[in-house]
């Protein structure tokens, strides 16, 4: 798939399943162009464009190129909203939003990922809420709001997001979930995903040891519920993306870097498989359906 459309069953019928995309995060401090490239040639299905502070990942017509290029479509676009992000596209919060609905449009991605305002943006954050649900009716694009998670310093919590981190306990209408992220909270992505129901719009597929640091390890490599959540959404028939989202800044070469965006595809593709009907045939020559077969882990190769 490369036109950003559902699988297709024989009988032409779209199977509704999740795709896999690649954040342009993922590959930093490698380019927004390099993002592209190498989701092409290791087989994701699209690509997040984290607006940020690489001149290419503001210019929607340099963006539009690069997905013509190499027939990678963009399933979202991440707003410019990290504390190094907050003179991109200048300084107004909604200007923002309304700038990354605008490439949204252009690349015809139907999701933009957005935090919650930082506390001291009072006049967003107050307005923040029912300013999300004035701007998906005038755009037509999801603003699917990430959880965040609480800033510790010397044993304090700091509440640094209003109306907070959690967007589960808003009305959001679209919510992004981040394995990073709860794992830094110390909330539990299952529950969160349950509660959710239709509203989890978007998933940042990583992983997190606990840590007070947001980790964006590669899946399986930290205490987060990887496996379980992707076979949960599985389960539950969701068909949105599911977009890999792990630190590679420590790799020291190319290589390395290409080998875990490698593993965190065949990890969530894995996870991501419906587990297939397993069927007898009885002396009568009947068949019967016995349930499924278990999923495999990828490491031991023997049902979990």
């Amino acid at each position: 798939m490369r036109d950003g459309q559902p699988h297709q069953h024989s009988d032409g019928e779209a199977a509704p399943s999740a795709r896999v995309a690649l954040s342009s995060a993922s590959v930093y401090p490698e380019s927004t162009a390099s993002a592209f490239e190498l989701a092409g040639r290791l087989g994701y299905d699209a690509v997040e464009v984290m607006v940020g502070i690489d001149p290419v990942s503001q210019d929607i017509d340099a963006i539009e190129h690069l997905a013509e290029y190499h027939r990678m479509p963009v399933c979202a676009i991440h707003a410019p909203c990290l504390l190094i992000t907050q003179r991109v596209w200048g300084t107004e919060p909604w200007g923002k939003l309304e700038r990354s609905a605008e490439m949204a449009q252009r690349l015809h991605a139907e999701t933009v990922v957005v935090h919650p305002p930082f506390r001291w943006q009072r006049d967003y954050a107050r307005g923040f809420v029912d300013g999300i649900v004035e701007l998906e009716a005038d755009t037509g694009i999801a603003f699917a709001i990430e959880n965040m998670y609480p800033w510790r310093a010397s044993r304090r919590e700091l509440q640094a997001y209003f109306p907070g981190w959690n967007p589960v306990e808003q009305d959001y209408a679209n919510v992004t979930i981040d394995l990073s992220h709860s794992s830094t909270a110390g909330s539990d992505p299952i529950a969160m995903v349950n509660e959710l129901g239709p509203r989890l719009r978007h998933v940042h597929m990583t992983d997190g040891s606990g840590s007070a640091k947001d980790e964006h390890l590669v899946p399986g490599r930290g205490n987060q519920p990887c496996a379980e959540l992707l076979e949960l959404i599985a389960d539950q028939g969701y068909s949105g993306f599911v977009v890999i989202e792990i630190n590679t800044r420590k790799c020291s070469t190319s290589a390395a870097r290409q080998a875990d965006l490698a593993e965190s595809l065949a990890f969530t593709r894995q996870h991501l498989a419906a587990p297939e009907p397993h069927f007898v045939v009885s002396s009568t020559g009947e068949v019967e359906e016995l349930g499924v077969s278990p999923r495999r882990s990828p490491r031991s190769g023997r049902p979990r």
